[in-house]
């Protein structure tokens, strides 16, 4: 199946729920107006259309743009060797989605590092709890509006209860190379 007949086919089935089909060296992006309807559609896109694989859940923050939040799921058909990319907008004030879980098993730990990192939760989510920062961190690192240095914790034992410098690190680059490759210390000679 061709891109542009998947496009038709999803189309046909979801006239007002979606937006115009975009195709891009051969994938296919495809947004999700409603967001209460992301359920069904990836519903479909594995039952109907064969997507039998999420590549990838990731979520972006548009900041100070309302909605907030652009929740993109990347989805592969093994059959028809096709990607499919579904877009999804949710603001700040609702900040909820329904859970893919049901569909495919693997969105139990993407839904849970989106709600972890942005603070997006997932209705209907099997275990929906942190998975990277510790219960009870009051804050979601990959906001936007998340200070660089971190914030303080009152949490006393637990990993960094200052805000981190923002001195160093494995990859410090030197200043005053020519080029960018100069600046890279993995190519540097070890002389």
């Amino acid at each position: 199946m061709t891109a542009k007949q998947l496009a038709k086919k999803i189309q046909r089935q979801f006239k007002e729920m979606i937006s115009d089909a975009i195709e891009f060296r051969g994938e296919l992006t495809v947004e999700v107006l409603d967001a209460n309807q992301i359920l069904e559609v990836c519903r479909y896109a594995k039952e109907q259309l064969d997507f039998d694989y999420l590549v990838d859940l990731c979520s972006i923050d548009n900041d100070d743009e309302a909605p907030r939040w652009t929740v993109v799921y990347h989805i592969y058909s093994y059959k028809y060797f096709q990607h499919l990319r579904l877009k999804v907008s949710v603001g700040e004030e609702e900040s909820k989605l329904p859970s893919v879980t049901s569909v495919w098993r693997a969105a139990n730990w993407h839904e849970r590092e989106a709600f972890d990192m942005m603070g997006i939760d997932f209705v209907g989510h099997p275990d929906m709890r942190r998975i990277l920062m510790w219960e009870g961190y009051p804050y979601h690192p990959l906001r936007k509006d998340f200070p660089l240095a971190g914030k303080p914790s009152e949490m006393p034992d637990v990993a960094f209860t200052d805000p981190v410098p923002l001195e160093g690190g494995p990859f410090v680059t030197t200043p005053g190379n020519k080029d960018s490759a100069g600046r890279e210390p993995r190519v540097r000679n070890p002389e």
